[in-house]
């Protein structure tokens, strides 16, 4: 295997980056290079999303435009995975329609991936089957930070909102066992990672034992200094978690809770088990119990039943709650979820306006919350360098504000007290005052 190059480029949410920090790690023990040119690589995979049209789309333009790469290199090896992988219609769509493929594996063949490969070498491969419980082993994994890390806790989702596939191509919830998760913690740890990340589609779900109580355990973990999960779902809090995140330092002060929608009529035709004026409770609850905590959430814009005073009604939820993030969407119809045939209210324009309008609002709100920490000091855990500046370091502070200021690259991977001299929208400027 000496010398094979291989490439993973990956779509979607944070699961889906774990993933293929995941297949990385196979493909690296199995002798393979990472690269990220297309016209190196023996092996490209892509990890696909399917929770939005518009990934789709792109995923299949990229295939398309590697048929001149295959052509040229007949030996390459093109798989898809992911999400989009375990719809059977999309596994069917990519065997018809691009013959160069060679293998296709669903969420549930990770652990198969190496067997899978290898048969692709002699023939194409479709391996969509599902899988009941969780996958306890710790793979290898190569990781794209050396500081921060991410571990999944569960896989799968119970509640089936009506305009979301996550159930369909993740399957029902599945719980790793509590000393799995914490061997991989430790093992982190080992490793020198300051920063965890645990994911779950709802972190809150986790089955093994109270939520709550899995923080404060891997918590315990000697080198962890930071601890953040996603996602929560808000039928789901309770005030232990709340408690826990308040109390336990390592706990960082921050929560992304989606809320969707601001109409009760909408959230009870997207099946998701809660109201405005309960969701209005929580974050209260919240902000009493930890006044500088980081609220972030997600909401869909156009959905079929939404009409113009239903929109009205999530803006003026965004004002009043004023989150210091907002992961906005227009809608997407997904095949085989209980939205999927219901007709909009709403004329696409008028949508696309609405969506605009939520944007401008929160992008001032965002600014607004940014610019009151000017002049603050923040302890920021040293990430790297700067995505768009080379000569600056960047990081995040507790409540997850990426900060990016200058210093040695030698700071990477360890803390600094930071002096916010500037704020953007969606970030902060600033200059060391002390090392840590």
């Amino acid at each position: 295997m000496k010398g094979k190059m291989a490439r993973v480029i990956t779509y979607g949410c944070q699961q889906n980056e774990n993933d293929s920090e995941r297949i990385r790690g196979m493909l690296v023990e199995m002798g393979y290079t990472m690269t990220d040119e297309n016209s190196l690589a023996d092996v490209i995979i892509f990890n696909t999303c399917a929770v939005r049209d518009n990934a789709e789309k792109r995923v299949y333009g990229n295939i398309g435009a590697l048929k001149a790469v295959k052509d040229k290199k007949p030996e390459l090896l093109i798989g898809i995975c992911g999400c989009m992988a375990q719809q059977q219609h999309v596994s069917d769509h990519i065997k018809k329609r691009f013959p160069y493929v060679d293998f296709v594996f669903g969420t549930h063949a990770i652990s198969r991936f190496p067997q899978i490969l290898h048969s692709a070498q002699m023939k194409r491969v479709f391996d969509t089957d599902e899988c009941v419980s969780a996958e306890d082993k710790i793979y290898p994994h190569d990781r794209l930070s050396a500081v921060c890390a991410t571990v999944s806790i569960m896989y799968g989702c119970d509640n089936f909102c009506s305009y979301c596939v996550v159930p369909y191509v993740r399957g029902r919830e599945r719980s790793r066992e509590v000393e799995d998760i914490l061997n991989e913690v430790n093992g982190l740890a080992a490793q020198g990672y300051r920063e965890i990340t645990l994911l779950g589609q709802n972190v809150n779900s986790y089955s093994k034992l109270a939520f709550s109580e899995l923080l404060n355990r891997v918590s315990e973990t000697e080198g962890i200094e930071r601890i953040r999960f996603i996602s929560s779902h808000p039928k789901d809090i309770t005030d232990e978690l709340i408690d826990t995140i308040a109390k336990n330092p390592k706990v960082c002060n921050q929560l992304h809770l989606p809320f969707q929608s601001g109409s009760n009529k909408v959230l009870k035709d997207m099946n998701r088990g809660y109201t405005k004026e309960r969701y209005t409770d929580i974050i209260n609850r919240v902000r009493d119990k930890i006044p500088d905590i980081t609220l972030t959430s997600d909401v869909i814009v156009g959905f079929p039943t939404e009409t113009a005073g239903d929109f009205e009604d999530t803006l003026n939820l965004v004002k009043t709650l004023e989150f210091d993030m907002l992961f906005t969407f227009i809608y997407s119809k997904r095949k085989g979820t209980a939205a999927y045939d219901m007709k909009p209210l709403l004329s696409q324009s008028d949508i696309k306006s609405n969506f605009d309008r939520l944007l401008e609002v929160q992008n001032a709100i965002s600014y607004k919350k940014n610019k009151a920490l000017e002049g603050s000091i923040q302890r920021v855990l040293t990430e790297g360098v700067s995505k768009t500046n080379e000569n600056m370091l960047t990081g995040r502070t507790e409540g997850g504000k990426i900060v990016n200021f200058g210093g040695e690259k030698a700071l990477i991977g360890s803390f600094a007290d930071v002096k916010i001299t500037a704020a953007a929208t969606w970030s902060l400027s600033g200059e060391i005052k002390k090392e840590r």
